[in-house]
């Protein structure tokens, strides 16, 4: 009897997981370039075949072998590269990308480390000194992972292939990066991406339009009427769990009682 009881559980902590996911989908809905995110699950028998060591897994929860648990498994995310909508802003640096592919960004950490990054918030500016950076700032590379630089007091066209142009003249490429398998792509926060060791990067297709931006893929009525299901889920192995605790109180309180 005590194996629902656990069942039970595992499938609360695999739906608040999913509730997790869920909610930070909604409340980057409005976020520029933003890519939605999904949760997975592993049924015990999936992976009882295998011994592995683990060491993500925390006390309590579903394990791969062991003790007899017919639980659930909390999966790993997943990332939906699906593109958004676009919307039309007539800012000359705002830049969208249409087929796969991310901009190059030289980030740098609160240690003052930098490193390149990935994104598709195509939100940028151009600084006094006439960099082009996101806006937190950090530099825009182009296709030689060079910070580009353009002349402040001059009109700028950006063509489909990420060259800019002032007075005529190419002055630099946007950098697009894009790669064989996404799966080597993670996400970093602050809306970027960075890569995993076996990432290897290709030439990118996609097409760079100026005075556009790429919102968020999040389908909001879809992310809630998912969100409505998980509760009722977790709502529904709730119930289990008492009706088993009611099911224990009988046994230990009545039965056998003269």
């Amino acid at each position: 009897m005590l194996k629902g009881l656990y069942t039970a559980y595992t499938g609360m902590i695999n739906e608040q997981h999913r509730m997790d996911t869920l909610t930070n989908n909604l409340a980057n809905s409005a976020t520029v370039g933003y890519k939605k995110e999904g949760a997975t699950s592993q049924a015990f028998q999936d992976v009882l075949a295998y011994k592995i060591k683990d060491k993500s897994e925390t006390p309590n929860l579903a394990r791969r072998i062991g003790a007899m648990n017919m639980g659930v498994k909390v999966g790993e995310n997943y990332t939906d590269y699906s593109e958004g909508p676009l919307k039309e802003t007539e800012n000359t640096y705002d830049l969208a990308l249409t087929g796969p592919g991310f901009f190059k960004i030289e980030f740098t950490n609160k240690a003052g480390a930098t490193s390149t990054k990935y994104t598709r918030d195509g939100n940028f500016t151009m600084t006094e000194e006439g960099y082009l950076v996101t806006k937190d700032g950090d530099f825009v590379l182009d296709n030689r992972d060079r910070q580009i630089k353009l002349d402040p007091v001059k009109t700028s066209e950006i063509a489909t292939n990420g060259g800019i142009y002032q007075d005529g003249r190419l002055v630099a490429t946007i950098g697009i990066a894009d790669f064989e398998d996404y799966n080597y792509i993670e996400h970093y926060g602050e809306n970027l991406f960075q890569t995993v060791e076996g990432a290897e990067e290709k030439t990118a297709t996609a097409q760079v339009l100026s005075g556009y931006l790429e919102h968020s893929n999040v389908q909001v009525v879809k992310e809630m009427v998912d969100m409505i299901n998980v509760a009722r889920a977790y709502e529904t192995n709730q119930k289990i769990i008492h009706t088993y605790d009611s099911s224990l109180e009988i046994a230990v309180n009545q039965l056998g009682k003269l």
